[in-house]
Order: C-alpha cells, then structure tokens, then sequence
C-alpha cells in the first residue's frame, strides 16, 4: 500500500516541477482556471438572479426594468437579506479577520486567497443582490474566478509572480464570461487585478479570458451587456464634447466613492445603528425602490430598458439621483457587491442627460444619445473602477464599433487622469484605503511588508555600557575598528548610538561618560519595521546607521541606510525582471 502512494507522491511533484518550468504547462493551468472561473460565474448568477426570480417573480436580469413593485411586502426582503449579512458577518468575526478580495491578495499577499474568503464573500455578494440591493454581481465573479486559481496555484506550489498572473487571470476570464468580452476580461486582470501588462502574462491571461468566455457561448448564456450604435462620422465636435463628458464623469465617480465613505462614517456615528446596518439599509431601500424599482439590483434591465425609450430629461435624472443614493446606502450599510454594472448604468444615464442638453445649444449643433450614453459608461467606470482600456475594450467588444472607439478612449483616458490627479484611488483601492491600507493599485507591495528590518539588519554591532568613560571607550574601541557603537544601560536596554570619531575627538572630556555623547536615543526601529518605514525612518532622522530594538527595549540588530537602499534596489530590479519574464521558469 505504501509503494502506490510513494509512486503517486512522486508523479505529483513531478507534474508540479513541470508546471514550474514550462511556460505552456502554465498556459494549460490558465485555461483550466479560464474554465472554472467561467462556471462559477454561471452558477453565481443563476443563484443570484433565481433569488430574484422566486422574491420578486422576475426573469434574470429583469429586476431593476419593473415598472412599479406591484406586492411592496416583497420588498421587505431587502431587510431581511441585511439580517441574514449580519448573520453572516458575525460568523466570520468568531472565526476570522475580514475576508481578502482579489486585489488585496495580489498586492499585499503574492496572490494567496484562503477558500473561506472566497466563500464568505460569494455567499455575502449573491444574498445581497439576490435580495435586491443597488450591487453589482462582478465583484463576486471576479473574487470567485481568482480564488479558485489562487487555490490551484497555491496546491501546484507556483512562484510568487507566477500565482499572481494565475489569480489576475482567473479573475479576468470572470469578468469577460459575464460580458461575452475576452479583451476586456484581459485588460480587466492586467489594469485592475494584476496591476501591469506584461510580456510574461499576456498568453496565460488571454488563454484564461478566451476559455471562459467560450465556455458561456457554448452553453447560449447571453452576456450581460448588449448595445447598438449609429452610422455617424466622428468629428472635432464630438471629441470636445466627450472630453467634456469624461470630465463629468470623473467628477460624478469621486462624488460616488466620497459618499459611500461619508454615508459608513454616518453609520457609525450610532453603535446601536452600527450593529445593525444591513437591517437598517434594507429598510431606507424600500421607499426608493418603491419610487422607481430601477435603483434595485445593479440596473441590467434598467441600463437596456433605459437606452431602447429614452425616456425624458426630468426622469433621467431622477433614476441618478435615487440610484445614487441606493448604491452609496447598499454598500454603506454592509451589503456586499461592486459598482462596476451599477457605474455602467449610471454613466449610460448621465450620457443620456449630457446629450439632451448639450442638443439644446442655440448653434444647431447635435451629438447622438445612444453615443453620449456609451461612452458615458465608460467614462463614468473608468473613474470608479478604474482601467481605461477595459472599459474602451469593453464598449468596442459590445458595439463593434471602431468609430466609436476614439471618443470613448478620450473620455476614459481624461475621466482617468481627473479621478488619479484630483482622488488617487480606484473605489476597490479607496475602501482599502479608508481601512488604513496603503495600497493604491493592484501593484506587489507585499514583498515590501514582508521584507522588513528584522530580516536585513545585523548582529554583528559593537556594544558598550552607558556607564563606560570616553576614556574606557578609546581603550575598548580604537579608532577605526567601527564607526558607530550602540550604547546600552547595565540591563541591556538601548541608549543610543556614539560615533567613534566623536569619542576620539581632541576636544573631548576623557572622564566623562560615553552617553553624553549619544545620538538617536529615540530614534530606533522595530524587527517588524516594513522597508518603507525603514527608508522613511532614515530620511526623516537624517541619519546613516539605526538600531532594531524589540519591544522589551533589548537591541536586536543594526541597519544602515546604504544596505537598506541596497536591497530595496535589489526588490524593485527582481520585480523588474518578473514584469518582463527575463527571470526564466
């Protein structure tokens, strides 16, 4: 019995060490994950939408294009889904801290997702859109297809650059099998998930985006967006009126993200409200839906219901007010979801109202709504969400369209550069931020957490007692054998650090004891000091030499600003390396 399974072992890592090595095994695994990360998205979005279907007697995806909500006792599933959050919440509080999306795993965690995160935060994002609140299924999608990958990675024992491409890639091909679009899948994990576009990712990514996306075709599920455009040639004038709608749209989407920040500090404000927010989101949802039930679910059937009526300029802009508001309330409140769809509507609805006004000019000059409404969509994601050519893409894949193509760019790239300049954050990026994370982009910066001053320093430091003279310490530390000395007292807690030339000076008084002549006394740094903080720390203390120091005050080791820049150097080059697949399997 022991031989089969010492044979199977060993055919194991062997399969994992060609894995490893083989850029086309790797591209296999792609297309495996691919396959998964499509199958998940279908049966998310049958659970999400036969929520849907059963509480409110809709077809999927149909939700949000009701005409009135006929029974408004059905939508006190909306509280109760909220209890059902706070059920939820409160197992994962017992049993773990907040559960890890796909960006956050890829840029602080090299890619590793623990199976329960990816669980918790699918069973969190169906229940609230299956419930009806204003959030998007994407999020879901996206965390599911790069868990999956992520857990395959980390059971085939993949590099660390290796598993992130692999999770950036399952998250992508998601995304792209919701909308029927392998390029924006694609670009969706190099903008948004991966953090660069890189020779050494580009066919595994692709592979990946391509496999789910066949998969979904080849069981007729219908993507999630589908629209037509005009005949028309583009012109000067439309470009300048886009740009202008990119504009908007970057100052609409920081108004968004700003709201949803304010609104969960307004949650918090009261601890008996704070317990209790998905419950009392719920209830503020219902008179909104009540109002117009387009501000329910992420607004699928809204968004086509919306661009077939055209409906008036006063109802336009009533559906963006009310769904505004239910978007900032859902997530606010602790529903858990994206804005991607939900900034796809919004955008396509501000299109619409820039259009009819800008069409009311005394020149007689006219751009089309259905045009204005598109690149409003990704005008407006583009600054929520982020990734300019994934939406471009995204809109080029839907319409088919080049012509529309540059306008859309032009507007993505200016709503982009306007939320970057003026904001810095995606929406994924900015809820991290308010968390107290410094994570800006999906960018490895975990390699910088977990190099730390514990693992670059030395133990190799000169050490001599506070109540030493100058004289001793010229006896005991001769000129030239080190340059600087750490001082502690008689327990062995940190003092400072003396320079040797300072204690050898002519001008000092032999008898007098070595620690009036310290520096740094309160300057010192932590075995688990972060890279950044380490240059940080020299930068600010201006100082070429620092002592570790445990929280016991004993000194642990010794690091110099030149070995830390050094490494940091070394860091940024094997990154380097990585991006553009110079570093080999």
């Amino acid at each position: 019995m022991a031989r089969p399974i010492h044979i199977l072992l060993r055919v194991v890592i062997a399969l994992r060490q060609w894995l490893r090595s083989s850029e086309m095994a790797f591209i296999a695994v792609a297309v495996a994950v691919g396959t998964m990360a499509g199958l998940a998205t279908l049966v998310q979005g049958w659970l999400a939408h036969g929520m849907q279907s059963l509480i409110y007697g809709v077809a999927a995806n149909r939700l949000s294009a009701l005409n009135a909500i006929l029974h408004p006792w059905k939508l006190l599933a909306l509280p109760l889904g909220g209890l059902g959050l706070i059920a939820l919440g409160r197992f994962a509080a017992r049993h773990r801290h907040v559960p890890i999306d796909v960006v956050e795993a890829n840029a602080l965690h090299g890619g590793r997702i623990p199976a329960l995160d990816n669980l918790l935060i699918a069973a969190q994002t169906i229940l609230s859109n299956g419930c009806g609140a204003s959030v998007g299924l994407e999020a879901t999608y996206a965390q599911m297809g790069g868990g999956l990958a992520s857990l395959l990675g980390q059971w085939l024992k993949l590099r660390r650059a290796d598993l992130r491409t692999l999770v950036g890639a399952g998250a992508g091909a998601a995304v792209g099998a919701a909308f029927g679009a392998p390029l924006t899948g694609a670009f969706y994990a190099f903008e948004i998930v991966i953090g660069a576009y890189s020779t050494a990712s580009v066919a595994p990514v692709i592979a990946a985006a391509l496999a789910a996306t066949l998969v979904l075709r080849g069981l007729h599920v219908e993507p999630y967006l589908i629209a037509l455009t005009q005949t028309r040639i583009i012109t000067i004038l439309d470009y300048a009126a886009y740009a202008l709608l990119g504009g908007l749209c970057a100052v609409m989407g920081i108004a968004v993200m700003r709201l949803v920040t304010l609104a969960e500090r307004g949650f918090q404000v009261w601890p008996l409200l704070a317990r209790w927010k998905p419950l009392a989101g719920g209830v503020m949802l219902m008179p909104l839906a009540l109002m117009t039930p387009q501000t329910l679910s992420a607004g699928h059937g809204a968004l086509h219901l919306d661009l077939l009526l055209q409906p008036p300029l006063h109802l336009l802009l009533l559906v963006i007010v009310l769904k505004v508001a239910a978007s900032v309330i859902s997530l606010a409140s602790g529903f858990r979801g994206g804005l991607f769809f939900a900034s796809l509507f919004l955008g396509s609805l501000l299109g619409q109202v820039f259009a009819r006004l800008f069409n009311l000019n005394p020149w007689g000059l006219v751009i089309s709504p259905m045009d204005a409404a598109l690149v409003g969509m990704a005008g407006l994601s583009v600054s929520i969400v982020g990734g300019p050519m994934t939406l471009a893409l995204l809109m080029l894949e839907t319409t088919h369209d080049f012509a529309l193509m540059g306008v859309v760019l032009t507007a993505a790239l200016i709503s982009a550069t306007i939320t970057r300049e003026v904001f810095g954050y995606s929406f994924s990026t900015w809820r991290l931020h308010v968390r107290g994370s410094d994570i800006r982009s999906p960018r490895d910066i975990g390699w910088m957490l977990t190099l730390n001053a514990g693992r670059i320093m030395r133990r190799d430091w000169t050490n001599v007692v506070n109540t030493m003279t100058i004289g001793q310490f010229r006896a005991t530390v001769p000129l030239g054998s080190t340059a600087k000395a750490i001082v502690t007292d008689a327990d062995g807690h940190y003092c400072g650090i003396v320079a040797t030339a300072a204690a050898h000076a002519p001008g000092s008084d032999p008898l007098a004891q070595i620690d009036t002549l310290v520096t740094l006394a309160a300057t010192t740094l932590t075995p688990a000091s972060s890279l950044k903080t380490v240059l940080a720390t020299f930068d600010t203390a201006m100082a070429d030499e620092l002592a570790v120091v445990t929280p016991e005050g004993q000194v642990a080791g010794v690091v110099t600003e030149r070995h830390a820049r050094r490494r940091y150097l070394e860091e940024i080059e094997a990154e380097q390396r990585k991006m553009f697949g110079e570093t080999g399997r």
